[in-house]
């Protein structure tokens, strides 16, 4: 079965804007093999597939995927894609216009540890008036992704997902403000769902002798 890649995600909402309105969801998987890639987008459900590594530097290639239901439709035709030596990044046109982000990535609200926020894109949803930072860059493709990538052939939906699951933003509102709490599920059992991957608290010095 394919690995899971790390997916970073985050998001912009518009009641009227709909170019301020959709999904930044990057794969961060560097030395994509471009001739493996699989890759397919409806208006509800998202799926992708490839080799990646690098044996000149030392990296093993292995076969990596995911396969899952989007929280809310969008729009294949308006999303764009980009593919370079660091990872397979999207822009996600969402179909509905309203304020609210999506409480979460996935339809189900399941646990899904490789999904996380993406901290460096992140803005909260009461500040986005305020985001200047707004940007596609030109090296995304603009056209419609509907159809998938050459070679797609389909992919037969790689069986669930293991029970892994989203985190869910409804969580992070009572949080520190930096987005959804934490990193969509940590891998070590027991982790807090708090943890946010900042940096420790600083502790007390101890009092010379």
């Amino acid at each position: 079965m394919p690995a899971h890649p790390e997916v970073l995600w985050a998001q912009r909402s518009s009641e009227t804007d709909e170019a301020k309105n959709f999904v930044y969801f990057t794969v961060n998987l560097p030395d994509i093999k471009e001739e493996t890639l699989e890759y397919n987008l409806t208006p509800t459900h998202i799926s992708f597939k490839a080799k990646a590594g690098n044996a000149a530097k030392g990296i093993e290639e292995k076969e990596y995927g995911f396969d899952f239901d989007l929280y809310g439709e969008v729009l294949p035709e308006q999303s764009s894609k980009r593919l370079n030596s660091r990872d397979f990044s999207l822009i996600l046109r969402k179909k509905e216009k309203k304020l609210e982000y999506w409480p979460r990535l996935t339809k189900e609200k399941i646990k899904t540890p490789f999904l996380k926020t993406d901290f460096s894109k992140w803005v909260d949803e009461d500040e986005q008036d305020g985001d200047k930072d707004i940007k596609i860059d030109d090296d995304f493709d603009m056209g419609g992704m509907g159809g998938g990538m050459p070679g797609m052939g389909g992919m037969g939906g790689m069986p669930g997902m293991g029970g892994m699951g989203d985190m869910d933003f409804e969580k992070a509102k009572m949080g520190s403000g930096a987005g959804p709490s934490g990193s969509a599920g940590a891998d070590d059992e027991g982790e807090s769902d708090s943890d946010d991957g900042g940096p420790p608290p600083l502790e007390e010095p101890t009092p010379a002798p």
